[in-house]
């Protein structure tokens, strides 16, 4: 099987696009791994608020973490996209079953496709959005 010929390569300006993209929901998602750490007053609650079991904090902050790194390296990106899919898509589950909006971790989502879509070719020939 022949792949087709690339129309053309990544702009800059998607590349850079793409790059302060994946760089600050890196940020985002590193401080959420700090707050789950530490387990501040506000985090325990949250967490009790979700139904969880606060021993299970630290558990969940180093699937959390080991996820955003993975995301974090250029190698591995998809990868940590994959998994951090299923992360915000068990965060979305949480909030559907008490009844909260989860639009939130949904837009985190996207967000982590937007970033390597915008930053590799290859993502764009496997997902193209233009006939």
């Amino acid at each position: 099987m022949q792949s087709a010929p690339q129309d053309s390569a990544v702009s800059n300006k998607a590349l850079w696009t793409g790059r302060i993209i994946s760089g600050i929901l890196v940020l985002f998602m590193l401080f959420n791994c700090s707050i789950s750490v530490f387990k501040p007053a506000f985090a325990r609650a949250g967490f009790a608020h979700l139904g969880y079991p606060e021993s299970l904090a630290t558990g969940v902050a180093i699937a959390m973490f080991v996820c955003t790194l993975l995301y974090a390296i250029p190698s591995t990106s998809i990868l940590g996209a994959i998994l951090l899919t299923g992360y915000l898509g068990g965060a979305t589950a949480s909030h559907l079953r008490i009844g909260e909006p989860f639009y939130f971790p949904v837009i985190i989502g996207v967000l982590v496709w937007l970033g390597p879509f915008l930053r590799e070719e290859r993502l764009r020939a496997l997902v193209p959005l233009r006939s």
